[in-house]
């Protein structure tokens, strides 16, 4: 099993965000990269039979970076393009088969009450589910 915990420690490695969070961002840092369940709804993803080999965990990403709108995209659209080209990983000692990008670039979400702008990334994770 993968957690959300689990996916913001392995970020720390392709991110060059000061400050990581699950759940809720507090304070609200610059440089900071949140991660969260995609909220999305429909039907679980099920292999036929008892033993499915694979698992699937939705993810949003909120790039939290500077006042700089330019400073932001440049940061999201580097973690974008690493998601997108990232081969043979593990998370959590966790074979990860495939990361499913579901927007086609970062997604601006403008600035929050302080004028920092954000950026949103939707991904899978389809990782190897230990039986």
């Amino acid at each position: 099993m993968i957690t959300l915990a689990d996916i913001r420690d392995w970020l720390k490695a392709y991110s060059n965000a000061e400050h990581f969070y699950i759940g809720k961002l507090d304070s609200k840092q610059d440089k900071s990269l949140g991660v969260y369940s995609l909220k999305r709804t429909g039907a679980p993803v099920t292999a036929i039979g008892s033993e499915s080999t694979y698992d699937i965990i939705g993810v949003s990403l909120l790039i939290h970076w500077s006042t700089n709108a330019n400073e932001t995209e440049i940061e999201a659209r580097q973690l974008y393009e690493t998601l997108r080209t990232i081969k043979n990983e593990t998370i959590n000692n966790t074979l990860v088969y495939m990361i499913e990008l579901l927007v086609p670039e970062p997604v601006d979400v403008g600035t929050d009450d302080s004028g920092v702008y954000e950026r949103v990334i939707e991904l899978k994770i389809y990782y190897e589910r230990k039986i």
